[in-house]
Order: structure tokens, then sequence, then C-alpha cells
């Protein structure tokens, strides 16, 4: 893997080793933190800080294990180690090894640090993720995110008006576990991920439709809920016909959407192997997310200006 040298910013490496350090979570698992370390680091050939000792591996196992004096995060302001400004690779190294599944057999803990860590990562353009497989648990690298949304999709469901956001979650946290690992099924959870979304609007306005309705039906049922062919820029009329072309090729980008899907992703059984590639994943994850934000925003806006009102059982 080809360095990155220092594209993660110091801001970011201070917030996730700021989490890790005030977590309750320890940061090397079920190991004792000199054999979390030496995992990464030579510790036999690395100075010792106790005159006692001749090495790195002796003096923490001192300090950390038998006496536990110097406390949580100690590792990220220890010069031998250098985590604040070491390489980007060698700082990825440290959180990916620190959900390695000998390390931390807890899947709980893995995907909750997970999500925190590219939570904060992404916004450098990082991402980890599964790139391999051990006895069913995953061993994660780490990458570059290059696709427009990345490989962590973020619709800040927690912001939005949607009575329960778990199922739009699972979406997206299946889009971001198969992005490189399983295309084809990342292009299928895309997909689903809209038939959710446009049920959700539907469901949560009282508005009926057949439950045999595809992907494009439902987008145009949502579309009329929301008046989305009315009139986007007041006072313009090139704007509002700018607008509008948009909102059209949303149709059209829904509806090829799904036909991608069809063609490239694992439902209906298909008899030979997926030609579903990185690159279309990314195609239909930046199409579903880019429909699934404008969706999320305007229903917001015709909600709190009152165009709309919310179901009667919706706080």
């Amino acid at each position: 893997m080809t360095a990155s040298r220092h594209r993660i910013s110091a801001v970011t490496r201070r917030r996730v080793t700021d989490s890790i350090a005030l977590s309750t979570v320890p940061w090397a698992g079920n190991l004792d933190e000199p054999d979390f370390l030496s995992r990464i680091y030579d510790l036999k050939n690395m100075p010792s800080t106790d005159s006692r000792y001749s090495n790195a591996f002796d003096d923490i196992y001192q300090h950390q294990v038998r006496n536990y004096d110097w406390g949580d995060g100690w590792v990220f302001n220890d010069s031998r180690f250098n985590v604040l400004h070491s390489d980007d690779d060698e700082f990825l190294r440290l959180l990916a090894e620190m959900l390695h599944p000998i390390v931390r057999p807890d899947e709980a803990e893995v995907s909750e640090l997970l999500t925190e860590f590219n939570g904060m990562l992404q916004i450098d353009g990082f991402a980890l993720y599964a790139k391999d497989w051990i006895s069913g648990h995953a061993v994660y690298g780490w990458k570059r995110t290059d696709a427009f949304h990345g490989s962590s999709p973020e619709l800040r469901l927690h912001e939005r008006p949607l009575t329960d956001p778990v199922v739009l979650q699972q979406h997206l946290t299946r889009i971001r576990d198969g992005l490189v690992t399983d295309p084809a099924a990342t292009i299928s959870a895309c997909k689903s991920l809209l038939e959710s979304l446009f049920k959700i609007v539907l469901d949560q306005s009282s508005v009926d439709y057949p439950r045999a309705d595809d992907v494009p039906q439902l987008y145009r049922k949502v579309a009329d809920l929301l008046s989305l062919s009315a009139e986007s820029v007041p006072a313009s009329v090139r704007g509002s016909e700018a607008s509008q072309k948009i909102l059209r090729t949303l149709v059209t980008t829904v509806g090829t959407l799904a036909e991608l899907r069809n063609e490239l992703g694992i439902d209906h059984g298909k008899s030979e192997r997926t030609a579903a590639l990185a690159r279309h994943a990314r195609l239909a994850l930046n199409a579903t997310v880019t429909v699934a934000e404008f969706i999320l925003d305007t229903w917001q806006d015709r909600l709190d200006s009152g165009q709309l009102h919310r179901h009667a059982g919706e706080e």
C-alpha cells in the first residue's frame, strides 16, 4: 500500500485520539497494552523511559500492566510512537488493529468504534473497511474515499422527520460495508434504500399506494406529494424551468438505478457470476444519496412550511 503521508489533519488525529482516550472501551481490547502495541511496533528494539528496563516492552509492561500508573491515552502522547505526527498509513494501521478480531472479538464494540472512526476520518477522505475475514470476523484495512459520497454515506437520519430511521440506517450500513467487497449487494441495497425511503414518506403522509409499485412508480407518487413539478425558484421562471429539468432527470436516475440493480445486482437468483464492479457500486451510491438527500430536504421543507402535515401518530 502506497504511503499517503499526512493527509489526515492534526485536528482529525486529535479528535480521534481524544475520543479513544475518553472512551470506556479499552484501546488494546482484550490484550495487555504491550502485547497490542507489539502487533504494530518492534517494542523490544525501542528505548525505555525507565532506567530499570532496556526496552519499551518491559517499560510499558511495568507501568501499564503491573502498576497502570500512566493512565488512559498515554500512547497518543508518547514520542516513541509519534501517533499525532506519523504517516497516515501508520496512524490508520493503529486504528485498524484496534478492530482486529484477535484484539477485539466483541462485534458490537467493533461496530461502534468503526462507525465513530469513519465518521471522523471521512472529512479527510479516508475510511476503514473490511478487507478480509477470519472465522467470520472482519479484518480491516484503509483506503482513500474516491467516490463523491465516499464509502460512508451519511444522510443525517437523526435530523430528519422520520418516526423510525432504523430501516434506512440498515441499508446505509450494507452499502458502506459492501461498496468494495460486494458491489452487487451494494447496488441492491441502494435500490432498497430508495424504495424504503419512498414508502416511508408516503406512509407517514397517509398516502395509499399499491404494494406492487416499483421504484419509479413510488417516486412519481412522492413527487406528486411534495409538489416537485411546481415552481422551484420563486420569482424566476428560468430558474424554475432549470429546476424542473433536474427533477425530471432525478426520475430517470431512479429508474436507471433500478435497471442497473436488475442487471448487476444479486436478486432474482442469477445463474452466473455478477459483472458488478466497485465503480458500478459507486455510481449507484452517488445517485442514491443525491436522490435521497433531495427528497428528505424537500420533505422537511414542506413540513416546516405547513404545505404538508405530520401523521397523527408522529411526534
